[in-house]
């Protein structure tokens, strides 16, 4: 009898437990559809475009196939007489497109450097600086992180209008520099906040220096971190479009000329999902190569 009744609860129980366990499984294909969803939803959009910067056809299309062709890859380097050959290209000014390409270079190389300064100093003045100020301070930072880009780039032209400095790079990497420096602030406060103290308080109890300890101890620790957040801070500029385009004045980036070519009543040409098929590849290798990086950084 005790037997039995033992083997009988404990069928029961096996049965309760196996009851139980059937929400979980429903669960898991529910999560596992939810996930299969979001990605075709991110990612079937890119590979329709890398798709159409192959057709011969103009707007870019998928349903209506006229043969692979990579002259909306060649564009920036074709010979001149070809490119007027072509009903499509030359309508396009190659010459202006390469220039705020170039706008785009010469404002980020202004705004990484910049923004990497404010934020490491942000950074060590949040995590280094105890003060009951703080928790203020960390959304005064952040507070142009949160503002749209409109505002910021009203606001910069506005300023430095009334100061006497015409609209153009200049007030472009000042409208920028406004919010992208929060970004290098957040993921070195993540690296400094895993850094122990104890290190720059042991070195400052033997007699070093506030700089040498900073120089010594805490850059190369946040040497890794200086690295991605310069990369992040740089495609933040190249891709900015609110801001910069309400601060450029009379001048263009890379972006703000994609954008005028894609409105284009006739349809954007080609050539633009040519430079975002291209924009993808090096996004990939890029993450690759960070992803390598951080992998023999931890086998160290």
């Amino acid at each position: 009898m005790a037997d039995g009744g033992i083997g009988v609860s404990g069928a029961q129980a096996a049965a309760r437990v196996s009851r139980g366990s059937r929400p979980l499984i429903g669960a898991d294909a529910l999560l596992t559809l939810y996930t299969g969803f979001f990605l075709v939803f991110m990612f079937a959009p890119l590979l329709l475009m890398v798709v159409a910067s192959f057709n011969d056809i103009s707007p870019p299309s998928v349903t209506e196939w006229r043969g692979l062709t990579d002259k909306w890859y060649a564009f920036f380097w074709m010979e001149e007489a070809e490119l007027r050959a072509d009903p499509v290209l030359r309508a396009l000014d190659r010459d202006r497109f390469v220039g705020c390409f170039e706008n785009s270079l010469w404002v980020a190389l202004g705004v990484v450097p910049m923004a990497l300064l404010l934020g490491l100093a942000g950074a060590v003045m949040l995590t280094r600086w105890r003060s009951r100020f703080n928790g203020f301070l960390w959304w005064v930072l952040l507070s142009p992180l949160l503002a749209p880009g409109i505002v910021l780039g009203l606001s910069a032209l506005v300023f430095w209008g009334s100061v006497g400095v015409d609209a153009g790079l200049f007030t472009i990497m000042m409208a920028q520099l406004t919010f992208i420096a929060g970004y290098p602030m957040l993921i070195l406060m993540a690296r400094l906040q895993r850094q122990p103290v104890e290190y720059e308080e042991a070195a400052l109890d033997l007699g070093a220096s506030p700089f040498r300890v900073f120089r010594r101890i805490t850059l190369p620790f946040l040497a890794p971190a200086l690295i991605s957040a310069g990369v992040i801070a740089f495609m933040a500029s190249m891709e900015n479009y609110n801001t910069t385009m309400f601060a450029k004045g009379g001048a263009c980036t890379f972006a703000t000329e994609i954008g005028a070519m894609a409105r284009n009543p006739n349809g954007h040409p080609p050539v633009i999902n040519a430079v975002g098929t291209v924009i993808i590849v090096l996004t990939v290798i890029a993450a690759v190569a960070h992803t390598a990086l951080q992998r023999g950084e931890r086998k160290k």
